[in-house]
């Protein structure tokens, strides 16, 4: 059986079929093109550079399509990355199709689903279950198809859905232990707050941003989601039960250097933005650390600071089982 991307060690060669993820055309010092490659596998991503492309490898060598690579696993500012010796495109009965390269969520579609469906009769709320309802239903397959992110976090297809399902698991434990908090304004923010991603976002075979995602953002085309589902359904947007629901995907990053107009200013938002950040965070923790050795420490994260994390030896593990 071949073996993925991440399954060799530094200064391994190999041969074998990948996905560009992406493929951005820059220019060198020396004035020549090259092109800065992300490769996938069902492993994990990584980049590597094409040095002096010409027009026609350009033109052969786009985001979506599967190729065969030759070369060499480094390390580059502590950060794997494969070292280009030759890439050439497939040929007819080579394994060329995309979705056999693709990350996926670890829950099935059709589990995530349910359990989205479920939480909306825990909005109790008229206005935000009629509002998530309807965006639910009118972005229901991207919604459990895309990312949540191009690269760092949740990057694999259903990732938006497994995301926000992970989300609510984290909502629902903090509600029922903490007084007082409104449930179906925390649970319709998180349902909502990264749904612009599927404006913002491509997919999740060759993820770039689109125009509306790069001139917008996310955060913004939410909002004028909420209002155009207001608009078709009828409801007051200045009723205060829609305003509160903007602020949650508003504030959600927490901070105005963030992307964040607002700061969270209600206990729920302030919440949102928590879970957000924690989910986030375990995630890219957990894709690392599944690729590090254990007893040494893991490659940078570029979404942690550039932080390393070290991985516990698997004798240390077993004393710990032991006590």
């Amino acid at each position: 059986m071949e073996k993925k991307l991440f399954e060799y060690s530094n200064d391994d060669t190999f041969e074998i079929y990948l996905l560009i993820k992406s493929a951005d055309i820059r220019v060198a010092k020396n004035g020549k093109k090259f092109i800065a490659f992300t490769f996938q596998d069902t492993s994990g991503q990584m980049d590597g550079k094409y040095w002096d492309a010409s027009e026609e490898d350009i033109a052969a060598f786009t985001a979506g399509k599967v190729v065969k690579v030759s070369g060499k696993r480094e390390l580059y500012q502590g950060n794997p990355q494969i070292k280009l010796f030759k890439i050439a495109v497939t040929k007819l009965g080579d394994p060329d199709n995309p979705d056999l390269y693709v990350e996926r969520a670890p829950l099935k579609k059709e589990d995530m689903m349910e359990e989205i469906n479920d939480t909306l009769f825990e909005i109790t709320n008229a206005n935000m279950n009629r509002i998530v309802r309807y965006l639910l239903n009118h972005y229901q397959k991207p919604f459990f198809q895309h990312p949540a992110a191009k690269r760092f976090h949740h990057a694999f297809t259903g990732g938006l859905a497994f995301h926000t399902i992970s989300m609510l698991r984290i909502a629902k434990t903090i509600a029922n232990q903490y007084d007082d908090i409104n449930k179906p304004l925390l649970y319709s923010g998180v349902i909502l707050h990264d749904l612009g991603k599927v404006i913002e976002l491509s997919g999740s075979i060759s993820t770039e941003y689109t125009l509306e995602g790069n001139l917008l953002g996310h955060i913004v085309l939410v909002d004028e989601e909420i209002t155009k589902a207001c608009i078709s359904l009828k409801i007051d947007e200045k009723s205060e039960d829609v305003l509160l629901l903007k602020h949650m995907v508003l504030a959600h990053h927490g901070q105005l250097e963030y992307g964040s107009p607002v700061r969270p200013k209600l206990r729920e938002a302030e919440i949102l933005y928590m879970i957000d950040n924690f989910d986030a965070t375990i995630n890219m923790l957990n894709t690392t650390l599944s690729r590090t050795e254990p007893g040494t420490f893991s490659e940078r994260i570029f979404g942690l600071d550039n932080r390393t994390f070290y991985k516990p030896s698997e004798s240390s593990e077993k004393i710990n089982e032991i006590k």
